[in-house]
C-alpha cells in the first residue's frame, strides 16, 4: 500500500485513511492520495495512471472538503452461498468500479447520463390489455423471433421491465436493457404504467409505488401467453419499488423466477427529504414534478372526476404532488402513510425469489442511510451491490460514457446467470422447488 500526500497533510484525514485501508482487500495494492481542493487536477492525472496499471487494484482520493472518493470493488451484501454464485456467474460484482473521471459526484453522473446516454434502436410490438377495473395497460414487446439460443417462442425466457416514475419503454436505460436481453436470445416486455405508454386512460386511476395490482395483471397475462417460459422482473427506480412490493406480497406465488432492481429508493420519506435539498430540488425534483404535471394534464378530462386538477398542478415538489394527488388517488389518509406503504426495505424478508439490487451511495434520489444492509445480511435470497459512486440510474464508466455502463453489464450478466444456471441459483439462495410457483 502506498500513501501519497499531495501539497499538504490534514490531521483529520488520518481517520479517513484508516477507514479506507480497513476496507481494502489485504492482497491488493492500493494508492491513497491526500489532496486539498486546489490539487484536484492532480487527482485526475493520478486516476489515469492507476486506471491503466493492472497492479493497482484500489485507489482513493481524500480531500478535506468532499471527503472520500474511491475506486474500489462494489460492496456485495448477501449470504455466503449467494455471493459465491454471483462471483462465479456475475464477475462484474468483483471488478473495481471506476466511474467516468470527470463525473465525480452523483448529481453530475445523473445529469450527464440523462443528457449523453446513447439510445439503441428498438422496434416494439405494442399490446393493450384490460384490467379488472375497466382500465387498460400498454405493453411494449420485443419478441426476438430471431433468437438462436431459444428458437421456440413457448420456452423463450422473458424479461419484464418496469421503468421509473414518469418513464416508459423509450427511456435510454430501458432501450439498453432490451438490447442486452435480446442479444442473449431472450424476449422482453416493457410494462408502461397507466397513462404513460401513449394510451388513453379509460378509468380515473393511474399508478403509485405501493400499488401492485397492475403488475399482477401483467404477470398473469405474460404467464398465460407463455406458461412454460421463465419470467424475470427488472425494476428501475420507482419501478423497482413496485417490483419489490409485489414480490413481498405474492411471496411464493409471484410467477417470477427472480428480480433485479436499479437505483431503487428504499425509504420513500428519506428519498423525498433528499430530493428537497435545495440543489436536488433545482436539478431533479422540479423537473420530475413538471413531468408529473404533464401526465395529469394529458388525462385531465377523466382525472378531474376524482381530484382537483388545478390544485394538483400547483404542486412544486414530488411530495406536494403525492399529498395532493397520489395519496388521495389510492386512499391513503396522508402522504406519510403512502410513503410508509411504498417503502420496500423492511418487506424484503417476505420475498421468496432471488433478487439483486444495485445502488450507489451518492444517489441523490436514494440516500445511503436508507439502504437495508442489516435486513439483507440475514436473507439467503437477496443481494445488495453497492457502489461508492454512480448517481441515479447512471453508473457511467469510461472517458466518453455514451454506451453501456456498469449497470448494463451487471444486468446482462445477472440475466444470463438466472436463465442459464437456474437450479444452481436456487440452491445458492436456499430455494426448494416446491416453494416456487412460476
Amino acid at each position: 500500500m502506498l500513501l501519497c500526500n499531495i501539497t499538504s497533510k490534514f490531521p483529520s484525514d488520518v481517520f479517513l485513511a484508516e477507514l479506507v485501508t480497513s476496507h481494502l482487500h489485504t492482497t491488493d495494492t492500493a494508492i491513497i492520495f491526500f489532496v486539498p481542493c486546489s490539487a484536484r487536477l492532480v487527482c485526475f492525472g493520478c486516476f489515469l495512471v492507476s486506471h491503466r496499471c493492472d497492479c493497482i487494484s484500489s485507489c482513493a482520493f481524500i480531500t478535506p472538503s468532499s471527503g472520500l472518493v474511491s475506486f474500489q470493488r462494489p460492496a456485495l451484501v448477501c449470504s455466503e452461498a449467494f455471493s459465491a454464485f454471483l462471483y462465479k456467474h456475475c464477475p462484474v460484482v468483483a471488478e473495481r468500479f471506476s466511474p467516468t473521471p470527470w463525473c465525480w459526484g452523483g448529481r453530475l453522473q445523473t445529469l450527464v447520463c440523462a443528457a449523453l446516454k446513447s439510445r439503441p434502436p428498438v422496434s416494439y410490438r405494442n399490446e393493450l390489455i384490460r384490467t379488472v377495473d375497466g382500465g387498460q395497460i400498454s405493453l411494449d414487446w420485443l419478441d426476438n423471433q430471431a433468437s438462436v439460443t431459444y428458437p421456440e417462442s413457448s420456452t423463450r425466457p422473458t424479461v419484464l421491465i418496469l421503468p421509473g416514475i414518469t418513464g416508459n419503454s423509450q427511456q435510454s436505460y430501458v432501450l439498453h436493457a432490451v438490447s442486452q436481453a435480446t442479444r442473449q436470445g431472450y424476449r422482453c416486455v416493457v410494462f408502461n404504467n397507466r397513462g404513460l405508454g401513449g394510451e388513453e386512460l379509460l378509468t380515473p386511476v393511474t399508478y403509485c409505488a405501493a400499488n401492485t395490482s397492475d403488475l399482477e395483471c401483467v404477470v398473469q397475462h405474460v404467464k398465460g401467453l407463455y406458461p412454460s417460459a421463465p419470467v424475470l422482473g427488472a425494476g428501475v427506480s420507482l419501478g423497482g419499488m413496485v417490483l419489490l412490493n409485489y414480490l413481498a406480497r405474492k411471496h411464493t406465488e409471484s410467477g417470477l423466477v427472480a428480480g433485479i432492481t436499479i437505483s431503487v429508493p428504499w425509504d420513500a420519506r428519506k428519498s423525498s427529504d433528499s430530493m428537497e435539498e435545495p440543489l436536488n430540488w433545482l436539478l431533479f425534483n422540479r423537473h420530475i414534478t413538471r413531468c408529473l404535471h404533464r401526465a395529469v394534464t394529458r388525462h385531465r378530462k377523466i382525472l378531474e372526476k376524482v381530484v382537483d386538477v388545478d390544485y394538483v398542478l400547483k404542486a412544486r415538489s414530488i411530495r406536494e404532488f403525492d399529498e395532493r394527488y397520489t395519496s388521495l388517488m389510492f386512499g391513503y389518509s396522508s402522504c406519510m402513510d403512502y410513503y410508509r406503504d411504498a417503502s420496500p426495505g423492511k418487506k424484503l424478508p417476505n420475498t421468496a425469489v432471488p433478487i439483486l439490487c444495485l445502488n450507489a451511495a451518492d444517489d441523490p434520489f436514494s440516500p445511503q442511510t436508507a439502504f437495508p444492509v442489516s435486513v439483507v445480511q440475514d436473507l439467503p435470497n437477496v443481494a445488495l451491490v453497492l457502489t461508492a459512486h454512480g448517481g441515479h440510474i447512471a453508473f457511467l464508466q469510461g472517458f466518453f460514457p455514451l454506451g453501456e455502463s456498469y449497470m448494463e453489464r451487471l444486468f446482462g450478466q445477472f440475466l444470463h446467470a438466472v436463465f442459464e444456471h437456474r437450479e444452481e441459483m436456487k440452491q445458492a439462495c436456499g430455494i426448494r422447488e416446491e416453494q416456487m410457483k412460476d
